[in-house]
């Protein structure tokens, strides 16, 4: 009895259900007729059925889940050969993805579209934790298949979904999408570029290889405008690039800076702002620490963040502005409170390294009138932190601040007098006398801001930062060379310069202030000759021309020995760069990275060439993650000991100073920001919290004795070690 009434229950529900099912075709024929005529080309047998030859057997019965998986394999993949579909629906075959690729290439099938950019989003989303669902059609591929789902769509699909838009087959700009979101086009394919652009940022976030990410990012940057017509999809690819961008190695940095600069050329005021204040974000927490090593990837950072101003100078002013004046903001709390607190804020590479960004800005864009004007307040700040501390300690910071306003004043053609701030060192006792702590090792002042007190003692600190003053001094007056004012100019340092000669008993520095000393004298009687033969007044604006065919010849005797120090700097420097470990080298340098891509659509050939190679590993993504752990603690550690050398190396921190707070960055960005900002600085404030935890747990180990009389035997042996360096310092 009970299988008669369950029998008779589905037989009377079945009917109505395919009056029901008729009912909704008809209202589908009205609503939409164009995917209602779709229907009758490839699934005739969804819209003709009888509700009276249905047969209701329990075998027979047919769901409605059934009905919309018939549905989609009629709409995608009704042109795959009936021998392909025979050993299982879930296995996506090389036959399969070559009948696809080759029917979009010769025919142009949409329905092929289709299904290349199913199994595009099945590739992109593999391995992940999907469950039951049941329009996860393909569940199985091969590394070969998933390189070539990922190599054709990456290559191809920008073409394809120009094709059918109606758009040019490259370039494009912002207003031009906007043009097209209002078009029939638009609103029968837009689901294709969204999820092209949305498949392709998940699988970036789960790709390791440099070189794969690099081609990703490389074939994105043709389909990059489209990014206009989604902002969230658009702020997540800015967050990705600048990550990839500052963390890359090998071409990748340039590869993502090269895609933020063409979002924000393309897309304009959609993303500068964004990109101005991530791309600076990105810069701060690049530059903590500087060693050898990083010298050359930070000098990368900073050329390309100057790059990235071009663009847009108005509103690259509006951040600059703001940026420069949180420097100064944390200068004034140092200057008012004098704690060592408030100077270990102003004392560190971020502060310092910022410094030097602004200063390259200002210098490449000196000529242009929007950037012009923060010349002056950034000078103050230089200034300002040069004489903050005035000890014998921070001279390599002195001599960096010098060199950066030697830097603007070149640049400007503005007289900034940095000779007092020179000529203030010479007068310490640390550089007038005789060095008691040995020769020591080469100092390298470009990775330098704050010397140990052993240090101060040696021999080598004490020729190098004699030297750099000798060096700056003469870069600072060869500026002035040809000003017909040069003889008062160099009136008082040429005084100063001969109290030290008499007052060091150092004879090395004797005989570099001497040849410095003649080299200002020629150039006195240089200028005083032609100055005698003069008719104008100092104030008058025919002063300007004085000596300017003389001034782009270089013929002044300081600029030609200039040229000789500058050759004596660079090639100390490169033997010092030689002796040191470069890891970064190879992502390091602009220019190079620059000519490793390709810069015209002539060369497709080539590069799917690259994607062949780059695309030929046996790698998928969320594979065997298993796998892929021990790679990523090995980054891990080695990040670890990077950290841990640049804060060895580290010597503009205080010797007792471990934690250095982080730069504040601009105060006018919106409270409410994207979701995924907000999960990062989660993660990092977790690693902080753990970070702060370990350092605690170890502050705290020493308490924990119960014998309060008993000492670490390590204090005992640091003061054996500390008095036998005494003797022999004796």
């Amino acid at each position: 009895m009970g299988e008669k009434g369950k029998k008779s229950k589905t037989m009377s529900k079945s009917p109505s259900a395919a009056k029901e099912h008729k009912e909704q075709l008809e209202r589908l024929q009205k609503k939409d007729p164009e995917f209602y005529q779709y229907l009758q080309q490839y699934g005739k047998d969804l819209l003709t059925f009888d509700d009276e030859d249905e047969d209701f057997d329990d075998d027979a019965e047919v769901d409605m889940e059934d009905a919309e998986n018939q549905l989609d394999d009629e709409t995608y993949q009704h042109d795959i050969p009936e021998e392909e579909e025979k050993p299982s629906k879930n296995v996506l075959t090389t036959e399969m993805v070559n009948s696809w690729c080759k029917s979009i290439r010769e025919d142009e099938k949409l329905s092929a579209v289709h299904s290349i950019m199913k199994a595009f989003r099945t590739a992109c989303h593999y391995g992940d934790d999907t469950g039951t669902d049941s329009s996860a059609k393909f569940a199985v591929m091969s590394s070969s298949v998933f390189n070539k789902i990922m190599l054709f769509t990456l290559s191809e699909m920008d073409r394809i979904l120009r094709k059918l838009l109606n758009l040019p087959a490259s370039g494009g700009k912002k207003e031009t999408i906007i043009e097209l979101m209002n078009t029939k086009q638009w609103k029968n394919y837009n689901h294709l570029v969204k999820s092209y652009l949305g498949n392709a940022l998940h699988v970036l976030n789960q790709m390791t290889d440099t070189k794969m990410i690099s081609f990703t990012l490389r074939r994105l940057q043709y389909s990059s405008v489209f990014l206009a017509a989604f902002p969230s999809l658009l702020r997540k690819y800015i967050k990705v690039a600048l990550h990839f961008w500052g963390t890359g190695g090998d071409a990748l940095p340039v590869v993502s800076f090269l895609f933020l600069r063409d979002l924000c050329v393309r897309l304009g005021s959609d993303c500068l702002d964004e990109c101005f204040r991530g791309i600076y974000k990105a810069y701060v927490l690049n530059c903590h620490f500087v060693n050898a090593s990083k010298l050359q990837h930070i000098q990368f950072l900073a050329n390309c963040v100057i790059e990235l101003i071009r663009v847009d100078l108005p509103t690259a002013y509006q951040h600059a502005f703001v940026f420069i004046r949180q420097l100064a903001m944390l200068l004034r709390d140092a200057l008012n409170m004098k704690t060592k607190e408030a100077y270990r804020k102003v004392y560190e590479w971020k502060f310092i390294n910022c410094l030097e960004l602004w200063t390259g800005a200002i210098c490449t864009y000196s000529s242009e009138a929007d950037f012009r004007p923060l010349a002056y307040p950034l000078t103050q700040i230089i200034s300002g932190v040069a004489r903050l501390v005035p000890t014998a300690r921070y001279f390599p910071l002195r001599l960096r601040c010098v060199k950066m306003l030697n830097r603007i004043s070149a640049a400007t053609g503005t007289f900034i007098p940095v000779s007092m701030l020179l000529l203030d060192m010479l007068e310490m006792k640390e550089l007038n006398r005789p060095p008691t702590g040995g020769v020591g090792k080469a100092v390298d002042l470009r990775t330098t801001l704050k010397a140990s007190k052993p240090i101060l003692k040696t021999r080598a600190f004490q020729e190098a930062c004699v030297i750099s003053v000798v060096e700056e001094l003469a870069e600072h007056l060869a500026q002035w060379s040809y000003s017909v004012a040069f003889f008062e100019l160099s009136f008082i340092p040429a005084v100063r310069l001969r109290s030290f000669c008499k007052c060091t008993k150092v004879e090395r520095f004797r005989k570099e202030m001497r040849h410095l000393i003649r080299k200002i004298e020629a150039n006195d009687e240089f200028t005083n000759e032609r100055r005698a033969s003069v008719t104008f007044l100092p104030n008058d604006n025919a002063a300007t021309s004085f000596l300017e065919d003389e001034k782009k010849m270089g013929t002044s005797p300081l600029s030609q020995y200039v040229t000789t120090l500058r050759q004596r700097a660079q090639q100390r420097n490169d033997s010092m760069m030689e002796s040191s470990v470069l890891v970064g080298e190879k992502s390091a340098v602009f220019g190079k990275k620059l000519d490793q891509i390709p810069d015209s659509d002539e060369e497709d050939d080539i590069k799917n060439d690259d994607g062949a190679t780059v695309f030929s590993s046996s790698w998928l993504p969320g594979g065997d993650s298993r796998a892929n752990l021990p790679k990523e603690e090995e980054k891990k550690k080695k990040k670890k000991k990077k950290r841990k050398k640049g804060m060895e190396q580290d010597e503009g921190v205080g010797d007792d100073e471990d934690v250095v707070e982080d730069l504040v960055l601009s105060s006018d960005e919106d409270e409410d920001e994207d979701e995924d900002e907000e999960d990062t600085a989660e993660e990092d404030g977790n690693e902080e919290q753990l970070g702060g935890s370990r350092q605690q747990n170890k502050k705290q180990k020493p308490k924990n004795l119960s014998n309060k009389n008993v000492r670490p035997h390590h204090h005992a042996k640091n003061n054996k070690s500390k008095k036998r360096k005494r003797a022999k310092l004796n």
